[in-house]
């Protein structure tokens, strides 16, 4: 109250200042006072063509923005994903923001004419703004969130709503609040210059040629309301669109189903173990400048086996599964028959923090059977049943960077185990958990196997026995091994 009192008071301040300073003039040429600026805006809105020149006006500027906007996205996004688009648009955007705007209204005015001239020029100050921000905001994304959509095979859509979208929307933000003004500003500056039919520029000019100083003002007070109400409606609507939170859109992948193989140079390449379902690493290595973390490391892990491997911190246990689902390169030899997608709990949960854990594990989910035969609505109520076994009911419609750190870990769990995937990859998966809530969290994932192949790192014995799992060595040196 006591803000809305203080601004209220400022604002009575300054209409006084207004006041007084037009009674000291006392010349309605130089300057009127509100009460003349008020009698000709209710003069000008009983005027039979009044919504006709703020409808043509608002036609030409907010069509000229939204065009900008729209193609500004689109560019912007296109740039990001391809270099040479980027490249390609570098000398055009550098010239639309350095090039003076009297120089556009001049060729505007030669190649168009008068009554597209607020249109253009609306969309070439708008645009650069927003193709430079949708870069930016793009390129902000969190690239363990991007790997996370690699390994699970998310789709397009959803990538960009849950990851792509909080990361852009920030920087889309606070350059609308600067264009919204400048579209405005300069659209009605070239109707001045222009002077198509029905428009406020041509109104604006009209009060000048006549000496109209209450006009004058009236008309931009039209302007600025005008404005005003523009900037706030489409800021409503994109913070709208931020805050929308719907549950993931669960599209087939394809290839989802296909084995590939990852060979380094030189490797072998082969597929032995497609046919079979069997994965196969054949003589891998893998260093990091001096440092050799995996030396000519072979395993062969049957479909539908449970393997764990179990190494000290810094053995290379990571860096096995990040060669093996495909997000690192092996410096030689070979991984085959792995599938194109996997479920995959990471060192870091890896989830989207403003969305609810339903919406998290339905982001890794994909198309699958089960989901084939279920609603949209069945399909959430299932996965609230099966989250709710490991999970407490209440934080299953909280964002999830509300929870702790051990619910955090069982909704990536949740989102690996009730993915489509046939195989799971799982880095040790039950870091930050109770001995309570371990034993409940494996049991569970051990029932949502069917048949599939499931890897583990684990630093801990009693997680083989609790995953009824194989212990498989891992060689980080050529000194100390644990062997199987």
């Amino acid at each position: 109250m006591r803000t809305k009192i203080r601004k209220t008071v400022i604002i009575l301040f300054w209409i006084a200042v207004w006041q007084t300073a037009a009674v000291w003039t006392d010349n309605s040429i130089l300057l009127v006072g509100p009460a003349e600026v008020l009698q000709a805006f209710w003069q000008n809105m009983t005027q039979p063509d009044f919504l006709r020149i703020v409808f043509c006006s608002l036609f030409r500027i907010g069509l000229g923005f939204f065009l900008a906007l729209a193609v500004g996205l689109a560019l912007g996004a296109f740039s990001c994903r391809f270099a040479l688009v980027r490249e390609l648009l570098a000398p055009v955007v550098s010239a639309m923001k350095s090039i003076p705007v009297a120089s556009f209204v001049v060729l505007l005015l030669i190649w168009f004419g008068s009554s597209k001239l607020s249109f253009f020029i609306s969309f070439l100050i708008v645009f650069p703004n927003v193709y430079v921000n949708t870069i930016s905001g793009l390129e902000s994304a969190d690239a363990k969130l991007l790997e996370m959509a690699r390994v699970f095979g998310v789709g397009r859509f959803n990538r960009f709503f849950y990851i792509y979208r909080p990361a852009l929307m920030p920087y889309l933000g606070s350059c609308l609040k600067i264009s919204l003004g400048m579209s405005w500003k300069s659209g009605v500056a070239a109707e001045v210059i222009g002077l198509p039919d029905y428009s406020l520029g041509e109104r604006l000019y009209m009060s000048k040629i006549y000496l109209d100083t209450a006009g004058m003002f009236a008309w931009t007070l039209t302007i600025i309301l005008l404005s005003f109400l523009f900037e706030k409606a489409v800021l409503r609507l994109v913070r709208a669109f931020g805050a929308w939170k719907p549950y993931p859109f669960l599209s087939a992948r394809p290839g989802a189903e296909k084995k590939v193989s990852a060979a380094a140079d030189g490797g072998s390449g082969s597929t032995s173990g497609q046919d079979t379902g069997a994965i196969s690493v054949s003589h891998v290595s893998r260093a990091f400048g001096e440092l050799q973390v995996l030396r000519d490391y072979s395993l062969h892990m049957e479909k539908g086996g449970r393997y764990l491997i179990m190494a000290p911190s810094g053995a290379g246990k990571t860096t096995f599964l990040r060669i093996l689902t495909g997000l690192d390169n092996a410096d030689a030899g070979s991984v085959t028959g792995v599938p194109a997608h996997a479920g995959m709990v990471f060192q870091e949960d890896r989830l989207c923090e403003e969305y609810d854990a339903v919406c998290n594990i339905m982001l890794g989910m994909g198309r699958s059977a089960r989901s084939r035969e279920m609603s949209r609505s069945q399909m959430i109520a299932y996965v609230r049943r099966e989250a709710s076994q490991i999970l407490p009911e209440d934080c299953l419609t909280k964002p999830v960077r509300e929870l702790s750190g051990g619910m955090r870990r069982r909704v990536a769990l949740l989102r690996a185990a009730l993915s489509a995937h046939e195989l799971l990859v799982l880095d040790e998966p039950f870091a930050g958990l109770d001995e309570e809530n371990r034993g409940r969290t494996a049991a569970y994932l051990t029932k949502r196997l069917d048949g599939r192949t499931m890897i583990v790192t684990t630093h801990r014995e009693e997680d083989v026995k609790l995953l009824q799992g194989v212990k498989v060595a891992l060689v980080f040196s050529e000194s100390l091994c644990y062997n199987a």
